[in-house]
């Protein structure tokens, strides 16, 4: 539901400007303030899990969620609208690290990676899905049942998780390093914004570097603060270990290739195919097929084939499939093209999980999955940063020409990641 989200508004983000009278940059915002708040606060997340525990800080931010799409659905205006996506992101950021924990800590061994590759299925293919969606409520009752939707569906989950997820007492004790928490959320959300920013005003320039600059500056802040501090936000130790390190690394480069695949997709085929949003829902079916097909597949033999082959096996067949459109401007090649690339994404997605979190101890699995989901994010905010920089003319115009080197950089990224890959990943799996 939280991947859905992202993806879901995207097919949506022409109409709903319509109505509302928003122009390019606050269409913009519209996913970026989702994201910013999502990735900003999501260490506070696995912090939050392991001292209130993860069962309590999931069914907290599934109500969360609810009231905010209600509240996004019901916008009048752009502000109203931004408001209700910040909400949403906060409480993904409850959410996606709690919900993980319960992964890790409910399940040992070979189940545990079986249980990661439903998880990641479910994500790549939710990504997929929330573009078919978009298509059929935009096409079909209109652009705020894209978030109505989430309303029904949120509070079901609430009932049926009290009912069936066992209480668990807190993890460890503590409390919330509030000053850590401030510095880390300033860090990335400066960062994501730097990122955003740079691919609507350009790259290159000394508002960007300025940015990047002050965001390293809190990071470095940040990561002296929890050298001192008696209740840190986070152990520094855990990303010097070689499988956290790596898996981070992986997730970041799969989830900006994910927002590639269906940004870039959704955009060249309703400007520049001229298909209206029900079609190009529907042709991201094979998308959602072949994400899950991935994801499977890969949490049913990542003990037997390791880490290091899959993940080079996935991000190769990503960067062969982001080629496709690349090469050839028609419908046929860029759906058959971003379906291979996804079936590729999927595969990565176990493969960071299983690495970053196999050895972890259970009183470390809410940090640790708080900091593979801000990589997530950060590679979200990276990926859709470096699609409006190059893709922007064909997002304004339909201009064929300006699509071919988004679909180019991402194979390129692909294939460089595959490399590193082979000399970074551990060969196998945690167990």
């Amino acid at each position: 539901m939280l991947i859905l989200d992202v993806t879901v508004v995207a097919i949506a983000l022409p109409h709903l400007g319509a109505d509302l009278g928003l122009e390019r940059e606050a269409l913009t915002w519209v996913v970026s303030g989702y994201t910013l708040a999502f990735g900003g606060l999501l260490l506070l997340g696995g912090r939050a899990a392991d001292l209130f525990g993860a069962r309590r800080l999931v069914l907290l931010g599934l109500v969360l969620f609810a009231g905010a799409s209600l509240l996004a659905g019901l916008a009048e205006s752009g502000g109203m609208l931004l408001a209700g996506r910040v909400i949403q992101g906060l409480s993904a950021a409850m959410l996606s690290p709690a919900a993980l924990s319960l992964v890790v800590t409910l399940f040992e061994g070979e189940e545990r990676n079986k249980a990661l590759g439903i998880w990641s299925s479910l994500g790549g293919s939710g990504a997929a899905l929330g573009v078919l969606l978009g298509g059929l409520l935009t096409a079909g009752p209109g652009w705020p049942w894209v978030f109505f939707v989430n309303v029904p569906v949120g509070l079901a989950l609430v009932v049926a998780l009290r009912a069936y997820l066992p209480p668990q007492r807190r993890a460890t004790s503590g409390r919330l390093d509030a000053v850590g928490a401030i510095l880390v959320t300033a860090a990335t959300g400066t960062l994501t914004y730097a990122l955003i920013r740079a691919g609507d005003k350009g790259w290159i320039t000394m508002a960007t570097a300025g940015l990047v600059v002050a965001a390293l500056l809190l990071y470095w802040a940040f990561a002296a603060w929890q050298r001192r501090t008696a209740t840190p936000l986070m152990d520094i130790r855990l990303l010097t270990r070689r499988p956290v390190a790596t898996g981070t690394l992986l997730i970041l480069v799969a989830t900006a290739l994910m927002i590639m695949v269906f940004f870039l997709g959704t955009f060249y085929l309703q400007d520049h195919r001229g298909h209206g949003p029900l079609a190009t829902g529907l042709f991201f079916l094979p998308v959602a097929l072949a994400t899950m097909i991935g994801a499977n597949a890969a949490g049913r033999v990542i003990g037997r084939t390791g880490s290091r082959t899959l993940g080079v096996a996935g991000l190769l067949v990503a960067a062969a499939g982001m080629t496709a459109p690349a090469l050839w401007e028609n419908t046929a090649a860029t759906v058959a093209g971003i379906a291979v690339a996804a079936a590729g994404t999927g595969v990565l997605f176990v493969v960071a999980s299983a690495t970053a979190l196999g050895q972890i101890e259970p009183h470390e699995a809410g940090l640790a999955s708080g900091i593979l989901s801000t990589f997530h994010e950060f590679g979200a905010s990276l990926g859709a940063a470096v699609v409006s920089s190059m893709a922007a003319a064909g997002i304004a115009g339909g201009d064929a020409a300006a699509f071919a080197p988004g679909f180019a950089a991402g194979a390129v990224v692909a294939a460089v990641a595959a490399l590193l890959t082979f000399f970074l990943t551990p060969k196998k799996p945690s167990p």
